[in-house]
């Protein structure tokens, strides 16, 4: 992919972290029986976090603020599902 200045495997590494990182949250989060509505709001923080690096930190022309800012919009939408599992947790199926 030189028109990024990122090679295939880099971009796919780049691609596969958040996964890993929202999954990593879900299994701990199993394992140690975290109410719902706290896994949500960790994996918006992960999902913000990996926004802010590949936004703001990554240097130009590697950086992806495409990618950034559906990481935001996913962040966002995890605080709110996790707002909703907080308030009424019988109707949150996550």
């Amino acid at each position: 992919m030189s028109h990024t200045g990122v090679e295939v495997f880099d971009f796919l590494l780049i691609s596969i972290y958040p996964v890993l990182g929202i999954l990593a949250v879900e299994l701990i989060s199993r394992l140690i029986k975290a109410p719902k509505w706290i896994k949500l709001w960790v994996q918006a923080v992960v999902s913000i976090g990996f926004g802010i690096y590949y936004w703001f930190i990554l240097i130009p022309p590697q950086n992806f603020p495409l990618t950034g800012l559906v990481m935001f919009v996913l962040g966002i939408a995890l605080i709110y599902q996790g707002r909703r599992a907080k308030i009424s947790p019988e109707k949150s199926p996550y």
